[in-house]
């Protein structure tokens, strides 16, 4: 079995595949000062809940935007599981051409989905690929329809947006993210919600638009992350969600990687 872990700004998502199928996943809240103990208990907790046994455990893979935890996680990973995890970092074989001026600069994460999202939606249609990530921030990524990682598009996200509103605006109060009744607001609570769920909405349709027509006029446009189902149906402009796709983009890197690996057995 191979656990899967993706860590972001906003959770940690964690998936066990068993062979090429997601067994089991969780969502947790990231939390910058968790210590290898602290994430070795939470990971064991989750396992035992779930009737897995850590040592059923084979491989570990990993990508992180939080540098924070990744030196934490890594050591978990090696006390707790007995595992040496493959981190996405530089070096590592991801199978993807990075176009990016700097490749350094791109985040794991978006790499991983670019995988994933070639593998399971382009590689079959000859077109080039959108991924559009709801996360702390909103990301839309461009694949070529050869898989090549192209470039793309970094805003902030909704919640992000929510919060700077409330922050910068004395008077405006902090509320939840959420589709109001109507376009037009009757209250300034959802005058607030609709200009930051329609205006999102409107700017995901924008950049799509947009972006597609740099990319010839037509491209497959796959969303993913925390808000994606809330979103995508609102638009025309999303072919597919896939709230996986993080996930099984780090098995395929695991398995264009899965040279023989040591595996530290506890004693």
């Amino acid at each position: 079995m191979l656990l899967a872990i993706d860590i972001g700004n906003t959770n940690i998502v964690l998936g066990v595949f068993s062979g090429k199928r997601l067994a089991r996943s969780w969502r947790l809240a990231t939390s910058r000062d968790r210590t290898a103990d602290e994430l070795g208990l939470m990971v064991a907790d989750l396992l035992d809940r779930a009737r897995i046994k850590p040592a059923r455990i084979d491989g570990v893979v990993l990508a992180s935007v939080v540098p924070q935890l990744t030196g934490p996680m890594i050591d978990m990973c090696r006390r707790y599981l007995g595992a040496e995890p493959l981190n996405l970092e530089p070096g590592v074989t991801t199978g993807m051409t990075i176009l990016y001026d700097n490749p350094a600069e791109v985040g794991a994460d978006r790499i991983v989905n670019g995988i994933a999202a070639f593998e399971k939606y382009g590689r079959s249609r000859d077109e080039p690929l959108i991924v559009v990530d709801f996360g702390t921030a909103t990301t839309f990524d461009a694949i070529t329809a050869k898989g090549e990682y192209l470039g793309g598009v970094i805003c902030p996200g909704i919640g992000i947006s929510a919060d700077a509103l409330f922050q910068r605006a004395a008077r405006l109060p902090r509320i939840d993210v959420r589709k109001p009744p109507n376009v037009i607001g009757r209250t300034t609570e959802t005058s607030m919600q609709s200009g930051l769920f329609f205006g999102y909405v409107g700017m995901v349709e924008g950049l799509v638009h947009r972006l597609r027509a740099e990319l010839g006029g037509h491209a497959y446009c796959v969303a993913t992350g925390g808000l994606a189902d809330v979103i995508a149906p609102e638009t025309h402009v999303v072919d597919a969600v896939d709230r996986d796709l993080t996930l099984d983009g780090l098995r395929l890197l695991w398995e264009r990687n899965r040279t023989p690996r040591a595996r530290r057995r506890r004693t």
